[in-house]
């Protein structure tokens, strides 16, 4: 009877220690989740905890991922389209050269001939210049190494003091002096020391495809023509060829040459007409920007800045402005009336105002400009 009583209590021992070791587990085990979870809301507090932080940060760390996306695809693709800028031109010229310019011999007066000559090759020659030097020129960089320069604030992603006008390129993954845009189609920055160079660019090249444009266009309507003919001759010729006897011929056809001139002037015309139309809109839209003395960037922090002193009742001042004709000079380096010659209708390698650090007074501008953002 003892024997069974002890056996009992040992088993009542044994299931009252599991019960206890079992609650102190799940109590651990709580206690760890618990730990685990308050961890947690630290690290992620930390994280995203900002004196700054408004509704501007949470949007961009939100779409970082698709900006990563975009920024790696246009900087690979870069080649590519420099690839297909240097390909539609050079076949523009080929079919220039090949088609248009033995009939401008063949039927223009000595005058017109000259006329032609001259000024398509000039055009040619600003063209091909301007384009090689706004891929090869580099925007400019801010010193990474200790300098004297003057910071106007600090670059969140290079953690490196940013002067006045330089922007962060996400796809450069520097920052840019005087930054501009980021042009897939140069492969490069649009930045202080090449922004001459794209904007001439896209002037003589949408000038060029006017150009051409004009030129051709009584010849694109002959082709043109043409080509509706030789549609209404194959559906003439398949009719014929089904319902041909022994006495009758096919109707006469076009060679395979008149076949590729008439295309080849009709591609010319086309493609010619439409680069005219975007980058001819882009051009103006940049000569707006240049005439108000700002970039692409700075239109948008300026039109902030604008509506909010102007809540305030007071007007803004862009202290990089100096008028619209002294910001041509500026832009384009022209200091003495030869330079519109020498600077601006020739090509011209000459460095902009300034090194991008630091904006002193042009010395192409006589009248003193108001040093203040806002008064």
């Amino acid at each position: 009877m003892r024997t069974r009583q002890r056996a009992f209590s040992a088993v009542m021992r044994l299931c009252v220690k599991c019960l206890r070791v079992g609650r102190w587990r799940r109590f651990r085990l709580a206690w760890r989740l618990q730990q685990l979870w308050r961890y947690g809301h630290l690290c992620l507090g930390s994280l995203l905890y900002n004196s700054f932080t408004n509704s501007d940060v949470v949007l961009d760390s939100l779409f970082e991922p698709i900006y990563w996306l975009v920024d790696h695809v246009t900087r690979w693709f870069g080649v590519v389209f420099v690839a297909l800028v240097i390909v539609l031109t050079s076949s523009i010229v080929a079919i220039v050269y090949i088609c248009l310019l033995p009939l401008i011999l063949q039927t223009y007066p000595p005058g017109w001939i000259c006329w032609h000559l001259a000024y398509g090759h000039w055009n040619l020659l600003m063209i091909l210049f301007h384009y090689y030097m706004a891929i090869t020129t580099p925007p400019g960089h801010p010193p990474q190494a200790k300098s004297n320069t003057v910071a106007v604030s600090i670059c969140r992603k290079c953690i490196s003091p940013k002067p006045a006008r330089a922007h962060h390129c996400s796809i450069c993954n520097r920052c840019v002096l005087k930054m501009d845009h980021h042009c897939p189609w140069l492969n490069n920055c649009v930045g202080h020391y090449n922004h001459r160079y794209f904007f001439s660019f896209c002037l003589f090249m949408t000038m060029g495809c006017v150009y051409c444009g004009i030129s051709s266009w009584d010849i694109f309507r002959e082709a043109y023509a043409a080509i509706q003919r030789l549609k209404l001759l194959e559906k003439e010729t398949l009719q014929v060829a089904a319902n041909q006897t022994y006495y009758q011929t096919p109707p006469p056809t076009f060679s395979f040459r008149q076949r590729a001139f008439h295309k080849s002037i009709v591609y010319l015309w086309v493609l010619c007409s439409s680069v005219a139309l975007a980058l001819g809109a882009l051009t103006l839209w940049h000569a707006a920007l240049i005439t108000r003395g700002e970039t692409s960037i700075e239109r948008h922090i300026n039109k902030k800045e604008r509506q909010r002193l102007q809540k305030k009742g007071r007007v803004f001042r862009n202290p990089y402005s100096y008028g619209t004709w002294a910001n041509w000079k500026v832009f384009l380096g022209v200091d003495t009336h030869r330079h519109w010659l020498t600077r601006v209708l020739l090509p011209s390698t000459h460095l902009p105002h300034g090194t991008g650090l630091s904006w002193d007074h042009p010395p192409c501008v006589t009248e003193p400009r108001t040093p203040l953002l806002a008064i």
